[in-house]
């Protein structure tokens, strides 16, 4: 995963921007999320950042991850089962989803703004025909690591 570049000081301008607090606690989750090596659960940002804050509760993280994303520091990859994992990494990029484990990493191939067009390039046309305009589209590949493969530290080979 390419980790976004962690300025405190331009997120603190961020959530101020937006009307939220720089806590200490939302400081601590964002800078977990752009150390992780993988798109973290909330669970898993919580077990890395009590090392940091002991006292914090599993519901400050949930909050504070929820407030990252409302203010457009992270996003929320959400799988059909209801899980969630966090991503700050803000460019436009592909996912890769593992769907024994839940792991998501990211894709190791550019970001193609036209990739709809080349796919259908009629596609387009035709939904703003019925009045749909796209703005953006997600690219997410779903299938299984194999376990009997070793991590290693590409993401398209391994899940965690």
């Amino acid at each position: 995963m390419i980790a976004p570049a962690h300025d405190p000081s331009a997120l603190r301008d961020a959530l101020e921007a937006a009307g939220r607090r720089p806590t200490p606690q939302r400081l601590a989750v964002y800078d977990h999320l752009c150390r992780a090596d993988h798109h973290p659960t909330a669970e898993e940002v919580y077990l890395s950042v009590r090392a940091d804050i002991p006292n914090i509760s599993l519901a400050t993280v949930y909050k504070a991850l929820e407030t990252l994303v409302e203010c457009g520091l992270a996003s929320k990859l959400t799988a059909g089962d209801g899980s969630a994992r966090y991503d700050a990494r803000s460019e436009n990029h592909y996912h890769l989803r593992c769907l024994r484990s839940g792991a998501v990493q990211d894709l190791p191939t550019p970001y193609d703004p036209d990739l709809i067009a080349k796919i259908d390039p009629g596609l387009r046309q035709l939904l703003e025909s019925r009045g749909f305009k796209v703005t953006g589209y997600r690219l997410e590949l779903v299938g299984y690591f194999d376990p009997a493969t070793p991590p290693s530290n590409d993401p398209a080979a391994s899940d965690e």
